[in-house]
């Protein structure tokens, strides 16, 4: 009975999640595909000016049921400049992760973000320490595009940092911090991460 009222009960939060969600795309002048699937409310926040635009079939989730790992917070997507962009392809899963632009963001289809997945184009703040916690200046806060292609899978806990690009069909193991290229077709992982396979 308890397991049958549980069943019932994420599924109701499933389809009011999936409604509220959609009405907060309008809101926000998200353009989005079809298909859209979410379990739990995640946190969308767009600078002006800026641009987010998601494909077909996202399944986004933000609640810790959602994923047998559990998540840390809710699914967070933002744009945090004028002229940020995040594009999200389709079937794409997402499971508690933060994608953070304050440059561009190109997620490509089929791609999944594992529970807590961190990817943010931005180092956030200057290098240099003179006044680094209140520098905003553009020319000193470093940041690079990211690239996500096409069916890449990223591990629970890895974070992906400024400038990178993983290539078509690789993996991304568990926990690991991505700071370089990685080629199509391969699997890297550590701190940082390295190629520790090649996909046959």
């Amino acid at each position: 009975m308890i397991s049958f009222i549980k069943k019932i009960v994420r599924k109701i939060i499933r389809i009011l999640s999936t409604f509220i969600l959609k009405i907060l795309f309008i809101e926000l002048k998200i353009t989005s595909g079809k298909n859209l699937n979410a379990v739990g409310l995640p946190i969308i926040d767009k600078a002006k000016g800026s641009s987010i635009t998601i494909g077909n079939n996202l399944v986004i989730c933000s609640k810790d049921f959602s994923n047998p790992l559990g998540l840390n917070h809710k699914t967070i997507i933002r744009t945090i400049d004028e002229n940020s962009k995040i594009k999200i392809g389709n079937d794409v899963g997402i499971s508690g992760a933060s994608i953070c632009a304050s440059n561009d963001i190109y997620i490509g289809d089929n791609v999944m973000l594992g529970a807590n997945v961190q990817i943010s184009d931005t180092d956030f703040h200057a290098i240099k320490p003179l006044n680094r916690r209140h520098n905003r200046n553009k020319e000193d806060v470093q940041t690079k595009s990211i690239m996500i292609e096409n069916n890449v899978w990223i591990g629970a806990n890895s974070i992906i940092l400024k400038g990178v690009k993983i290539g078509e069909n690789s993996i991304i193991g568990a926990g690991s911090i991505v700071t370089n290229n990685v080629p199509a077709n391969s699997i890297a992982a550590g701190n940082p991460a390295k190629i520790i396979k090649t996909i046959v």
